[in-house]
């Protein structure tokens, strides 16, 4: 054994997900802060880099990038990587020991104690010329003649001079740009973030029927009709709309009205039995419209400064063409039948699912990855996923992967209210947003100790947490009597708590009625075309604009990790905040969790959060109802009711202007 090894010991990198079996998530545009620890026995000084690499086609991979990582302290390393583009990164440490900076060390350390250097002085002369060598061999000329000369000069002997020449920092840090990385150690495995466009974290999703479009219970709208709803939207703020299965329903146990087992003949179906004879998965529901009327309505939003999210629902009414034509995509009885979609006692006869792992899943699979980059060419870059929660995780890694390394702006959110761990799984794998159990906490210490799980890391590092007051399928008991005030706080929690939030079409009109003793809507628009009256009394629309305004005015609001709680001294009142990272933008928010009465609270103003002197007075903003305030010491006193039951406060400050001062956030 004549080669040395390294021996220099990383561990404790951070981020990190799952030993690096999953990747971690972030922005594009924003830095990955890579930690470790990072030491080596002895008291050599030590060199460290994170190398990184935007993964692309074989065929036009780069080559490794080097960020150098500096030294915290106690062993502790950090280096920020820039991911400047949309797409999957990969990244690994690299260190070693820095040996002519050591060399140096150690030197001025014995001359100080009066020892002979003589032959100190040439193992600094070899290392020089070593460094001098790999200069050359990178093509930089003019190092390696200045590396060289300095290695020359130390050969000589020894004289005052030679010391200045050896300890000089210039001298150091050229010699450290060329290191020796024979004794380098690499951290293994691999690692991978992916940067998903701002998209990714900050969205507003409004989710509706196209079919109900017209709005009077009875006519059958299409898309092309959805296309006047886009100003509605546009008014309230949200940057999303999401539609529902669009393609061709099943007659086979079609549901009627209230999920009856009977359907009438004029009961249009849930949209979720997908296929007929009119075709399946790629195709529009011909009362829809057809594929020109979608792209059309996908144009008309993108004027309005909205995207399309789809409904990707994977799975078959009896009718659908897959059914007929690949009947050994599904499983079957012993009888020969085809089994339907069971959750006992529950049972949907109107829906079949696929054999998912059985011998044909290849073609299956690939089919359904067909299935979504269909929609990918006509302008979908958003999907809402259908219980993924019911299909293999596997299946859910291979598909996200299999789109985002052509699509990488392409998101996928899961709906999956299911165990907590199924559902972290499925973020791990590579779904972009998640819904969340948000929508059943409604106390102030619930509240608390489930967003600070799923904003903080490590949950946060791959977990984004979308929260949806209501669903089509959900009619949460708080909304069911509560009236306005109860759906004015939902949403004000919803969003400002995270980044992202949707509700269903008729929350902002305070749609409560509900089938008895369970959490679905009375007269429900998963099985019946709704008559919905925009301007019915009582509505919440301009508090819901004035929520998504202050959202976009905001960047604090754009943040999904920087969610702070603070102290209210009343049970029924919740106070936290939230910053942009370079501390521009900071918004304090309170919001009454009582939908009934008036609540009053002394609120623990963040002083030191917020960057205020001890003697300052800090003017402040509501922005809700636009009205100014002065607050004096950390301490603020707060009134609200279910008229208004949430404030967001804005630190203003003054500016001049022809008319005198003004405030401005």
């Amino acid at each position: 054994m004549t080669d040395r090894i390294g021996s220099v010991f990383i561990e404790g990198v951070q981020p990190e997900l799952d030993a690096g079996r999953h990747p971690i998530k972030r922005i594009a545009g924003e830095p990955l802060i890579v930690r470790a620890d990072i030491f080596k026995e002895g008291h050599d000084v030590l060199a460290a880099v994170v190398r990184w690499r935007q993964q692309t086609p074989v065929s036009q991979r780069t080559d490794w990038a080097e960020v150098p990582m500096r030294a915290l302290g106690n062993d502790a390393w950090e280096a920020s990587v820039p991911l400047r583009n949309n797409g999957r990164y990969e990244y690994t440490i690299e260190a070693w020991p820095d040996l002519f900076r050591t060399w140096t060390s150690e030197l001025k350390r014995k001359v100080d104690a009066g020892r002979d250097v003589r032959s100190e002085l040439l193992e600094g002369a070899a290392l020089l010329e070593g460094a001098a060598a790999r200069a050359r061999a990178s093509s930089a000329q003019e190092d390696a003649r200045v590396l060289a000369d300095a290695g020359a000069r130390l050969r000589q002997p020894a004289s005052p001079d030679l010391l200045a020449v050896a300890l000089a920092p210039e001298l150091v840090d050229l010699a450290s740009h060329h290191p020796d990385r024979s004794l380098a150690r690499r951290y293994e495995p691999v690692l991978e973030v992916f940067a998903d466009r701002e998209k990714a974290r900050f969205s507003a999703w409004y989710e509706f029927f196209p079919r109900s479009a017209l709005r009077d219970g009875v006519t059958h709208a299409t898309l092309l009709d959805a296309r006047e709803w886009l100003p509605y939207v546009q008014r309230l703020g949200f940057d999303v709309v999401y539609l529902p299965p669009i393609h061709p329903i099943g007659v086979t146990a079609r549901k009627g009205r209230n999920n009856s087992l009977q359907a009438q003949p004029d009961d249009v179906g849930s949209p979720w039995a997908i296929g007929a004879q009119e075709g399946g998965h790629m195709a529009v529901h011909p009362r829809l419209g057809t594929l020109e009327d979608f792209r059309s309505l996908v144009e008309a939003a993108a004027r309005h400064g909205i995207e399309v999210a789809l409904d990707l629902a994977f799975q078959c009414s009896p009718d659908h063409p897959y059914v007929r034509e690949h009947p050994e995509w599904f499983q079957h009885r012993p009888d020969g039948t085809i089994k339907t979609a069971e959750n006992p006692p529950k049972r949907y006869e109107d829906i079949v699912n696929f054999d998912w792992m059985g011998p044909h899943r290849e073609a299956l699979w690939h089919e359904l990855r067909a299935v979504v980059l269909h929609w990918v060419r006509q302008g979908v870059r958003i999907f809402r996923v259908d219980n993924p929660h019911t299909k293999p995780i596997q299946f859910w890694a291979w598909l996200i992967r299999e789109v985002q390394d052509t699509h990488p702006d392409v998101l996928f959110l899961s709906e999956a209210f299911t165990r907590p761990k199924v559902m972290q799984a499925l973020a791990k794998v590579g779904f972009t947003q998640s819904y969340t159990y948000f929508t059943w906490r409604n106390f102030k210490d619930e509240l608390t100790a489930y967003l600070e799980e799923i904003t903080r890391p490590p949950v946060s590092d791959y977990f984004r947490g979308n929260l949806w007051p209501n669903t089509p399928d959900i009619l949460p008991e708080l909304l069911q009597g509560a009236g306005p005030g109860a759906f004015r706080l939902r949403a004000a929690l919803a969003a400002t708590l995270s980044s992202s939030w949707g509700i269903y079409c008729g929350f902002e009109l305070c749609e409560g009625r509900h089938l008895p003793g369970k959490e679905e809507y009375l007269d429900s628009e998963k099985y019946q075309l709704v008559a919905w009256d925009l301007e019915r009394p009582g509505n919440i629309q301009e508090w819901i604009a004035r929520l998504n305004a202050a959202r976009a005015q905001h960047a604090a609001l754009h943040q999904y990790g920087s969610l702070t709680f603070f102290t209210a001294d009343n049970e029924r009142v919740l106070f936290y905040g939230k910053r942009s990272p370079d501390g521009a933008s900071t918004v304090l928010v309170a919001v009454s969790l009582d939908p009934y009465a008036a609540q009053d609270a002394v609120l623990q103003v963040p002083w030191e959060w917020l960057g205020a002197r001890p003697d300052e007075t800090l003017p402040v903003r509501e922005l809700m109802s636009g009205s100014h305030a002065l607050w004096n010491g950390p301490r603020a006193r707060v009134h609200l009711t279910p008229e208004q039951p949430a404030a967001l406060w804005v630190v203003t400050r003054f500016r001049r202007t022809e008319h005198g001062f003004d405030y401005y956030a």
